[in-house]
């Protein structure tokens, strides 16, 4: 049975979509990612929340943010802050590097 990983950001343009595409092919998870900014480029949604057992958010603003607009869809769902400033490029090697150390603890082992 496979885990559901949700990460999240603020525009789901850097950050959240590398740590998606980082993960896509780990065994034992499916990532999908989303934004908490209004203008996100796919905003975070009940409906995804729903779906996920474990969310990444990058920094403590953004799980602040989340339990206010959506604390209700939480339920108990785990939520780790990865402290990953917005400071990186799409696919940024330091970013890959950094969120593989801090995300693989968290994730299944094949």
């Amino acid at each position: 049975m496979s885990r559901n990983v949700l990460f999240i950001c603020s525009q789901n343009r850097l950050r959240s979509p590398t740590a998606e595409q980082v993960f896509a092919d780990w065994p034992g998870i499916e990532t999908q990612s989303a934004g908490l900014g209004n203008d996100a480029s796919t905003p975070v949604s009940s409906e995804l929340l729903a779906w996920s057992d474990v969310i990444f958010v990058m920094e403590k603003a953004h799980r602040n943010k989340l339990s206010k607009k959506f604390g209700h869809h939480l339920g108990g769902k785990r939520i780790i802050c990865l402290d990953i400033p917005d400071e990186y490029d799409f696919m940024d090697p330091v970013l890959v590097q950094l969120l593989r150390q801090k995300v693989t603890r968290f994730l299944p082992v094949s």
